[in-house]
């Protein structure tokens, strides 16, 4: 009975090892664009062994595929494989946001920024949302966020020009208009 279950115990270990090796291989093809190998591997792993990441990479590619709703999914998967992966719930607030289910994605952005305070798309991506829900105040404050965390990309300074042109601020509109031409510049 003892060895039946140590041979158990390193059936099972070695299950682990497979799926971290074949999570691993799946993230370089999915880096190198081969997002058939990627899912190829990623379908190798046993469902209750892959990781909120292998979870993301096969939403990624069926969203790239343009099947939407099996993507939602999969980041869903990802989330309940880990509350605590901010990037399923970024991608989950790209596709509310891109469905026009605004409150959904803002929902989604902030469980987001909540994990990760310090990424400025999170914040971006949540301001152009709130513009579009018409709440430039809020917009203001997260393109202020973003722009804290990386000043050196112009869309965040051309959409706070918009919004503090939308509040009649024509100085700081102006102020962030011309970061704007001198970022756009320079790339």
């Amino acid at each position: 009975m003892k060895k039946i279950v140590v041979f158990l115990l390193f059936l099972i270990g070695n299950v682990c090892i497979a799926a971290e090796d074949l999570s691993k291989q799946a993230t370089a093809f999915y880096s190198d664009n081969n997002y058939q190998k990627t899912m190829d591997l990623i379908l190798q792993i046993p469902e209750d062994k892959r990781s909120a990441q292998d979870w993301l990479l096969l939403g990624n590619i069926l969203d790239d595929k343009g099947e939407k709703d099996n993507a939602v999914f999969m980041y869903q998967k990802a989330i309940n494989t880990n509350h605590k992966y901010y990037k399923a719930y970024y991608n989950l607030a790209n596709y509310y946001a891109d469905n026009s289910q605004y409150n959904m994605a803002i929902n989604n952005y902030k469980k987001a920024a909540s994990l990760n305070n310090e990424n400025p798309y999170i914040y971006y991506n949540m301001a152009c949302t709130y513009i579009k829900l018409g709440d430039l105040k809020k917009a203001k404050t997260n393109l202020n966020k973003a722009i804290m965390y990386k000043s050196d990309v112009p869309e965040f300074h051309y959409n706070l020009a918009y919004v503090y042109k939308q509040l009649n601020k024509p100085k700081l509109a102006k102020t962030y208009l011309d970061n704007f031409n001198k970022l756009s510049q320079g790339q």
